[in-house]
């Protein structure tokens, strides 16, 4: 197996390929090529690797060519069923080490898993935490689950793309940390855009409130760890903040937004983890103890 300290004390970079070009794809081929790594390239579109191969990456002709060129084969598609549609045609992945970077569900991660390896390759779980234009920079970081000895061996290089966190052994885990973090920002998003429009019925602009809610998610912020603390040692205290308090704030919120004519799928959402606190008798606890209703829904 190729290390990270390249072969027979050679300093070379290790070669990469990588299979999807689309807006992250080109960004870690980018990053590969600024740090000295030999790239290789495949996309279904061959025109969108004109760019990278300006730039010095090499196109394949066929995705068997393109994992011939490398150990270390990259995927960035649009999810776990494109692997077995790109390499499924390939007939030998014997000594290869697959990391893909696409998202999906956790339990489909831990078949490809599987799948690659009764294929004879060795199998990474990736996903990158930033958006493309911060792919290789100090802010980019990514989780990958699997073999421990397969994240060691190519640790360096992956971190050309951004720093990287090994999870643990389960190749579910990886995706699970991706998709938990992406529920806490696209709810925050959708939170935000929603409030807006709130404020946005009575004539006042977004950038107006955006200082205001970004106090609001530092607030959030300061709450975190305690919070995390209660969840885990099922110790929710009712001295501030309980579930009945926040759920008259979240009928609250309902209210302004019925009478605003705006969306309510996402007040009535929230509402209802705090109804469902209180109809079970939790409501003089902290509102932490809604992850009680959340773990299991009734």
């Amino acid at each position: 197996m190729w290390t990270d300290e390249g072969t027979e004390g050679n300093n070379v970079e290790q070669p990469v390929t990588l299979i999807g070009l689309g807006p992250m794809g080109q960004a870690m081929v980018n990053s590969l090529l600024e740090a000295g790594h030999p790239v290789t390239v495949w996309n279904r579109t061959a025109s969108r690797a004109d760019g990278v191969v300006a730039r010095g990456a090499v196109r394949a002709a066929s995705p068997a060519e393109a994992v011939r060129a490398s150990e270390l084969v990259l995927l960035s598609l649009t999810d776990y069923q494109a692997m077995y549609d790109v390499l499924g045609p390939v007939e030998d992945l014997r000594g290869k080490v697959l990391v893909n970077l696409s998202s999906d569900s956790p339990a489909r991660t831990r078949e490809a898993a599987e799948w690659a390896e009764r294929r004879g390759a060795r199998f990474l779980t990736g996903g990158i935490m930033v958006p493309a234009p911060v792919v290789g920079t100090e802010a980019s970081y990514a989780y990958y689950s699997g073999p421990r000895d397969v994240f060691d061996a190519h640790e360096k290089t992956l971190g050309v793309i951004g720093a990287p966190h090994h999870m643990g052994a389960d190749p579910g885990l990886a995706q699970l940390f991706y998709q938990a973090n992406l529920d806490v920002f696209l709810t925050a998003l959708s939170a935000f855009l929603h409030g807006a429009a709130l404020l946005g019925s009575a004539g006042v602009p977004a950038p107006d409130f955006a200082p205001w809610a970004a106090q609001v998610l530092q607030l959030a912020i300061q709450l975190l760890p305690e919070s995390a603390a209660r969840v885990d040692t099922d110790d929710h205290p009712g001295d501030l903040s309980t579930a009945r308090m926040m759920g008259a704030t979240a009928d609250h919120v309902l209210a302004a937004s019925e009478e605003a004519g705006i969306d309510l799928d996402l007040p009535r959402a929230v509402k209802a983890n705090y109804d469902r606190a209180i109809a079970t008798g939790c409501g003089g606890d902290n509102w932490t103890r809604l992850i009680d209703g959340i773990r299991n829904p009734r």
